[in-house]
């Protein structure tokens, strides 16, 4: 059994929205177990008892405006995130999934199960719509405004575990987002990255990738610093809010777009679902010493019973121990452990 510790304070539509999750979690998986951090009362009126749920009383939460989330989760310990995350330091589950704020949870995560020794840095690791046949990992998003090269290198390690033993794909892509596919374009951080990148055993390096290759390249995997990868996301995801109004405005605005529209019906809807963001369910925190996936702060039951599954496919690949024996090789080239 997978044991996943779950933030029921967190998100937009909590507490309800999140066990509701829950709920078709545990009929969609039966090698699901769950722990659940928050309000007791609220959470026995809404669930059935199971051997498979332990409920945790955590009703106290971290508000998604929260503008100290540091002080916050050094202040009180016994919100439902940070009890969540305590379970995942502790080794009481296998990993935690949350929809609550994004900063509060990479904070809770730093000062709480902490970085896997030798990871320099944490990333934000959504996975982009599956257009052009394949799904695509983006990082940083926004865990980290500034990177080194090095801190990239072991970034694009760490997603290509995560493609090898979750999605199944012997040799994943990597591709380093930049202004121009030549070797030596961009600033000195995508110049030098390049370099690490070309020659690293770990990784399958495909070169420079231009952001309007996003949805066509054939890599897999695709990283850049978390300012630059946050401006991609949500122009992405602007971009596709704004195909969706055209298309309702064209489809309204003629009889026969809106007869056109009666024949296509079935391939607007496959290709919002596409773009739509519930399918995946959330971001990966990649570093982390144990399994975190925050989920969309709006998500519905379904996009939080995705979320868990995401963090169900992780533990299952066992990706965490997977790259902490890549950076143990890695120290052991370096000469800084025996």
């Amino acid at each position: 059994m997978i044991k996943l510790a779950i933030d029921i304070m967190g998100g937009d539509f909590a507490p309800l929205a999140i066990i509701e999750g829950v709920k078709l979690a545990l009929r969609r998986y039966e090698d699901l177990e769950v722990v659940l951090y928050g309000d007791e009362e609220i959470i026995k009126q809404h669930l059935q008892p199971s051997p498979r749920i332990t409920i945790e009383n955590a009703p106290g939460k971290i508000d998604m405006g929260e503008k100290d989330p540091i002080g916050e989760i050094r202040r009180n310990r016994n919100t439902s995130l940070v009890r969540a995350f305590q379970a995942v330091k502790e080794r009481k589950v296998d990993g935690a999934v949350t929809a609550g704020p994004t900063q509060g949870t990479i904070a809770a995560a730093h000062l709480i199960i902490r970085r896997i020794p030798g990871m320099k840095r944490v990333a934000l690791c959504p996975i982009l719509p599956n257009l052009g046949g394949k799904n695509r990992l983006l990082l940083d998003v926004g865990a980290n405004l500034e990177l080194r090269p090095e801190h990239l290198l072991q970034l694009a390690q760490y997603a290509s575990v995560f493609a090898r033993e979750v999605w199944g794909i012997q040799k994943p892509g990597v591709g380093l987002m930049n202004i121009g596919t030549e070797p030596g374009k961009g600033r000195e951080l995508e110049k030098e990255a390049y370099e690490l990148l070309s020659h690293d055993p770990n990784i399958t390096f495909l070169g420079n990738i231009e952001s309007k290759e996003l949805f066509s390249t054939p890599c897999d995997i695709l990283v850049t610093d978390g300012f630059t990868g946050n401006m991609i996301m949500k122009s992405s995801e602007g971009v596709a809010k704004a195909v969706g109004v055209f298309f309702k405005q064209e489809i309204k605005s003629h009889l026969c777009n809106k007869i056109g529209y009666l024949f296509m019906k079935k391939t607007f809807r496959r290709f919002k679902k596409k773009l739509s963001p519930d399918e995946v369910g959330g971001a990966n925190l990649f570093g982390v010493d144990g399994v975190v996936v925050k989920a969309h702060g709006s998500s519905d039951a379904y996009t939080f019973s995705n979320a868990i599954n995401q963090a169900r496919m992780i533990v299952s690949g066992n990706v965490v121990e997977k790259m902490k024996a890549i950076i143990g090789e890695a120290a052991k080239e370096e000469g800084t452990v025996e």
